[in-house]
Order: structure tokens, then sequence, then C-alpha cells
């Protein structure tokens, strides 16, 4: 058999046998483990034999010395190819062929252009890499398109407030920016007899009247380019950051106008990944502090951290509850209390908005729950819509995607789950 080594010796462990360094070909044995035993040829066609390796075992030949990508061209030399050009700068041919030694200038450009930047094969993985990120984190901005079906909320509802008067029919708002904007030119009329000084002051009138209708369309651009018409997937995208970089996110905001939408993207995304960088320091430096040097003894030292705040946390609502015991007053002030909060009435659903979407089982949960049926109506659309991204939905995602009370989120995943609208992942 044969595996793809690096070229450098000193990359590998000695000869077993006589302890010198280790020149392609050589043998490793196949049954010896888990540490790999490597003889050189010599010593392998003495029958060299130690502790356990007897002559008579199986062995395998580790040599790079086979074509991977095309025929003329090694594995050993394809790894010395990528070494020249990360040493020398894609498009130094000349210097790259001098330190490869084997091929020509135009052999390595036409070799490395061919197999590492226009093949196909390298460029659809990497799509698809970059399709199923994390993560967590969006890639580039998501502008509106034309093709896309914006929400088409209820008049006056919180959602078309949130819209700012969008109407999705005619793809344009309600209300114009600078609405009366054209009362200045309604009296305006150019005729013969007029003099310099008061055409002039037309012409300036009309000039004026431009620039505002640019800056119109100047803010609708915006709105469009950086998806602000949907605000509440924007605003669900948002909540996939940590709360310190949500607090950012909405400081920047306005500064979104002056840079285009990926490159605000980007800049949000680095400091997202600058606070997570942060934080993963500071829990490396309390294990260095705590004296933990493995990652083993890491995970034995968050559990452990965790019973202890468990703990904590238990002893301070006991004292809470102490302190209410001791005092006859505030006892029966929070007994009131809490039975008001277990006994709330079911929510009245007259007049609400969205209700006559909603079907008597709907209707149920929503007075249960006491849950606003149009507030109601958009969990239950982001939850259908990430069960059919990901083929199945658990009860951690639905919390992280409805940020509300997580009694709630449970009653409407295990509501959608019964009545058949999504599945468990």
């Amino acid at each position: 058999m044969m595996f793809l080594i690096a070229d450098d010796p000193f990359d590998k462990p000695p000869c077993r046998g006589c302890s010198s360094y280790l020149t392609e070909p050589y043998i490793k044995c196949a049954e010896c483990g888990p540490s790999p035993f490597l003889l050189c040829l010599q010593c392998f066609t003495r029958g060299f034999e130690y502790k356990k390796h007897q002559s008579d075992h199986k062995y395998e030949i580790m040599t790079s010395d086979f074509p991977v990508l095309e025929p003329g061209w090694t594995a050993q030399e394809e790894m010395a190819l990528l070494e020249a050009v990360m040493d020398c700068g894609f498009g130094n041919w000349q210097d790259v062929a001098y330190q490869m030694r084997t091929k020509t200038k135009e052999e390595c450009e036409s070799h490395y252009m061919k197999n590492f930047i226009h093949n196909p094969l390298f460029s659809s993985t990497l799509l698809s890499l970059r399709k199923t990120k994390d993560s967590r984190f969006a890639d580039g901005a998501i502008p509106f398109k034309p093709s896309d079906d914006p929400p088409r909320p209820n008049f006056d509802s919180v959602l078309s407030r949130d819209m700012a008067g969008y109407m999705p029919a005619r793809a344009d708002f309600m209300e114009e920016f600078d609405n009366y904007a054209e009362w200045d030119l309604k009296d305006i009329d150019f005729v013969d007899d007029d003099s310099d000084v008061l055409h002039s002051l037309k012409l300036a009138v009309v000039d004026i009247y431009h620039s505002r209708l640019k800056e119109r369309q100047r803010r609708k651009k915006i709105i469009r380019d950086h998806g602000l018409i949907n605000l509440r997937k924007f605003q669900m995208l948002e909540r996939c950051y940590p709360k310190e970089v949500q607090e950012l996110y909405d400081v920047m905001r306005r500064f979104a106008r002056v840079v285009g939408p990926t490159e605000h993207d980007k800049f949000i995304e680095g400091h997202a990944l600058e606070f997570e960088l942060r934080r993963e320091i500071r829990r490396l430096q309390e294990y260095r502090k705590a004296g933990i040097k493995s990652f083993c003894s890491a995970k034995v030292y968050e559990r452990v951290k965790r019973m202890r705040e468990d703990e904590r946390r238990k002893r301070t609502m006991l004292n809470d509850v102490l302190q209410y015991i001791q005092d006859g007053r505030a006892c029966q002030q929070w007994l009131s209390k809490q039975a008001a909060i277990r006994s709330a009435p079911p929510l009245n659903l007259t007049g609400l908005p969205g209700t006559e979407k909603l079907n008597e089982r709907e209707k149920e949960l929503c007075q249960v729950v006491r849950l606003v049926p149009g507030a109601y109506l958009e969990y239950k659309q982001a939850l259908l819509n990430e069960c059919r991204r990901q083929g199945g939905l658990r009860l951690a995602q639905a919390r992280a995607l409805i940020k509300i009370d997580v009694n709630k989120t449970r009653k409407i995943y295990d509501f959608l789950i019964k009545e058949g609208y999504i599945t468990k992942a």
C-alpha cells in the first residue's frame, strides 16, 4: 500500500532499527501499534525484530512517488509545488520552479492553474462548504430582491408599523420620505414674460426638488439593499449574536448607510469574532489560574462549577423563602402574588388582529398561553420555515429562534408537534 507522506525526514520518527532518519520509501508495520513501527529498507531486508515486532508481520510501503491529480506529477511534487507557492507567492512562477527544481516555470503555472484554480471539483467543494456554515453568523448581507415575497401584514398591525408603511403589492411606501416636497412646485408656472431673476429662482426651486427626490430614492435603496423591509427577519438574524454584539449591532446600524450591506455585515462579523476570541481567552485564563492543564480536567471543572452555582442559587432562593416566612405580612403578599400568576384568566381574543386566521385549537392555545394571535402566527411561520429547512426541529432550536418565555415556547412547540405542523429532529 502507498500513502502520502511529507518529504522532510525530520517530520517522521527515526528508524527503530538503526535510528537513522527515514527517507522514502520506508516500511511501516501494519500489526504493531498504536504508535507506528517504522523501519528503513536496510533494516527491513535484514529481518530486524524488536519486542513484539516480528519479521513476518504484514507491512506497508510508505512513499509519495505516485501520481495524484495527473500523470507526470507525483504526490511529492504536488506538495513541493504548494509549499513553493506559499513561500514565493502566487504568480511568481520563476522562483517557484527554481525552488522545485524538477519542473519548469510553464509547467508549474499550467499545472497549478488547471488543478487548483480552475478545477470544478475544488470550486464546487468550496461552494458547498460556504453554504454549510454554522453558523451562527451570516457571511454577507441579505439584500431585498424583487423576486422575494415580503410579509403582507394587516393594516395598523405591529408588523405593519415596523415596516414603516411599506406596501408589498405596490413595492412602495404608503408615505414617502419628505412627503410634502411637491408642495413647493404646485404653484410654479414658467411663462415667457418672467424676468431673468424670477426665472432663475424658479429653476433653483426645481433643482432643490430634484435633490430631495434623490434623497428619497437613496433612502429607499438603503432599505432594500440592507433587507430592512422584512424587519422581523432582520431582527431574527441579530438574535444569533451574543448580547454584547447585539448592542453593538444596534448602535452601529445608523452607520449602515455610509457603507454597503456586505461591508457593514463584515464589520459586525469581525466584532462578533473578536468577542468570541476574547471570551475563549478568558475561559482559558480561568483554567490556567485554576491549575488545569488538560481539556479533560476542564470538563470536570465546568461540571463541578455548574453544580456549585446551582447549590448557591438554591441557598439564595431558600433565604428568600425564609425571609417571607419570618414576616407574616410579606408571606401573605408573596402567596397572593404567586396565586395570581398561576391562576391568570384566559386571554380574550375578541378584536385582536389575526384571530380570524386561527382554527379553534389554535384559538384555545392562544387563550391559555395568553399569546396575541399575530405573534403566534409569526412564531409558527418561523418554526415551520426552520423545520422545513433542516428536515426537523428540536426544542432547543425553537427556543433559540423565538425569544419568549421558555414555558410558552414549549407549549407552542408541543402543540405544533401534536397537530403535525412540524416534526422532531
